[in-house]
């Protein structure tokens, strides 16, 4: 091996050797940078959260401006750990840009669950803590977030509802009023008088501490049904007493109207059946 052979594997050694030296500092730099800048992103969003909720800050916004400032610094993270490398700042402008057109045509829908998060929290529909329902879904919200509303159902169970469901049907909201109104219909028997029954409803409506005298109660005969004389008993109360006024009413029904001596009827149905005996016909009733 001559003496230029040498020199030229000498310098490609050299060469490898401040590259490998080069490039792997730079990799530990952007280790560590990434470390920690996703850590610093944890603790801002944490310090975030803390100060809002001193400041008393609306629950439905906390954990979406939370999740901003959270990926706002790792996408900082990312930029500079690029920069290690010696990527460009335009380069990775026009990376991101074309990496945006390309994410937003693949993923139209979850674009618009971003979109209508946003119109969910600047109209404000409804609220944490709200029972809300669209005809599909309903449950107590307990957070919106960008992609998705996270309900309680009634029976416990936690659904995640995609935001674009909710912005793009008709949705009512349970809890955003604070009375609400109960109509109750029952039937009583034709033999009854619906004057005593309706005194007796209305007293049993006028005892209960908890439905308003504003709008007041009251009871109204509605319907003469096949079977049944049909009263209805029409009250507010509070939300948050609803369905406690509606069942205890429920429940006092049938003995309330037993005191006064009027029965809640089952249905009867009559039926004429006719005999042919020789000439003459018999009439029947059941």
């Amino acid at each position: 091996m001559n003496i230029l052979a040498v020199n030229q594997l000498s310098s490609i050694w050299n060469f490898l050797l401040e590259s490998s030296l080069h490039y792997g500092l730079n990799a530990v730099l952007a280790i560590f940078t990434l470390l920690v800048g996703w850590w610093l992103s944890s603790r801002f969003a944490n310090a975030l959260d803390r100060v809002m909720i001193r400041a008393d800050l609306d629950a439905t916004l906390r954990p979406v401006l939370r999740s901003v400032l959270l990926w706002l610094v790792r996408l900082i993270t990312l930029v500079a750990v690029l920069g290690q490398f010696g990527v460009q700042t335009a380069s990775i402008v026009a990376i991101l840009g074309a990496a945006g057109l390309a994410i937003g045509l693949a993923l139209q829908g979850t674009l618009q669950n971003i979109a209508a998060g946003m119109m969910l929290l600047f109209l404000r529909p409804f609220q944490v803590g709200e029972y809300v329902g669209n005809g599909t879904v309903e449950g107590t919200v307990d957070e919106i977030g960008l992609f998705v509303t996270k309900l309680t159902k009634a029976d416990g169970i936690c659904l995640f509802v995609p935001n674009n469901q909710l912005w793009n049907s008709a949705l009512t909201n349970y809890s955003r009023h604070a009375s609400r109104r109960m109509d109750i219909p029952v039937g009583i028997s034709y033999h009854d008088d619906p004057v005593v029954a309706i005194n007796a409803l209305q007293k049993l409506l006028l005892a209960d501490s908890r439905i308003l005298s504003t709008p007041a109660p009251f009871v109204v005969v509605t319907d003469h049904a096949e079977s049944a004389v049909m009263l209805n008993i029409r009250a507010w109360a509070s939300t948050s007493d609803y369905w406690a006024v509606r069942w205890s009413l429920a429940q006092q029904l049938k003995s309330t109207l037993a005191a006064v001596n009027c029965s809640i009827p089952y249905p009867v149905r009559e039926v004429h059946i006719t005999h042919e005996v020789g000439a003459k016909s018999v009439v029947g009733q059941a």
